[in-house]
């Protein structure tokens, strides 16, 4: 990355299938309360932005108490179909997502790839239908334990992102983020070093800029995935190619979430 570049950091929220709305609007609360300063301005760095990505039951609870108290966050999603509408029972479209003030929507997670079997064909036109309604796809990379002890990571992913970014504009890549998220880190409590994470998020955007571009590369923003917390979150985000944190468990608990976002 050019050392010139101005570096912004994108920190988000997966709360994954918890909080009902109830638990979900006391957490945006807690979130407000500690996010703001007694003037009103915000506690975060100007160069950091956050997004959380409450379950689909608790997003209209969660947009309102955004608006309302003027929290400094984005509204996400987990999930989204890759058609508009139709019969395609229990899904949730793009466009109802953007209707409702989304602005980043998580896309092939590892867990969807491995429990509903989400293969890089039908992640590519998900990331095409959520840029096709003005929101920021959240793509997530990553490799197995087998794959990395058997040398096959950098291969892994590779294909995972020639599948998503081949012939793909340079517009529409700078819209898109990346989380590198190593399989076997997700809920493990394992995390891979900072040295680890920032070699393949180098060799993540070494990659887009050979795919797409190389006007690509000091813009895009690639995150790290697996196991962050208030802990780790400083020595991560301190590397060059690191622009963020995808967090998973930690962003449940206001206080932790909120150090992790002033970990920059």
């Amino acid at each position: 990355m050019n050392a010139n570049f101005e570096k912004q950091v994108l920190i988000s929220g997966n709360w994954k299938m918890n909080e009902n709305h109830f638990e979900a609007l006391r957490l945006v609360q807690e979130l407000s309360a500690l996010l703001h300063l007694p003037n009103g301005e915000t506690v975060l760095s100007e160069s950091v932005m956050v997004s959380i990505h409450p379950t689909f039951t608790s997003i209209r609870t969660v947009q309102t108490a955004i608006e309302s108290d003027h929290v400094p966050v984005f509204l996400g999603a987990q999930n989204c179909h890759y058609i508009d509408k139709g019969a395609y029972t229990g899904e949730i479209s793009p466009d109802m997502l953007a209707k409702l003030g989304v602005q980043y929507v998580i896309t092939g997670h590892s867990e969807r790839r491995q429990y509903f079997f989400e293969t890089d064909e039908i992640v590519r036109k998900k990331v095409d239908a959520i840029l096709r309604h003005g929101m920021h796809p959240i793509l997530c990379v990553g490799e197995s334990m087998e794959e990395r002890n058997s040398g096959k990571a950098y291969n892994k992913v590779k294909e995972q992102l020639k599948a998503i970014f081949s012939a793909r504009s340079v517009e529409e890549t700078l819209r898109i983020v990346i989380a590198y998220e190593p399989i076997w880190a997700i809920g493990s409590g394992m995390t891979a070093t900072s040295g680890d994470a920032e070699d393949m998020c180098a060799y993540i955007r070494k990659e887009i800029g050979e795919l797409v571009g190389p006007e690509v590369t000091d813009g895009i923003l690639i995150q790290y995935g697996g196991s962050a917390n208030e802990q780790n979150a400083g020595d991560l985000l301190s590397q060059s190619n690191i622009d963020g944190l995808l967090v998973g468990g930690a962003s449940l608990d206001a206080k932790k979430f909120v150090a992790i976002c002033r970990s920059v």
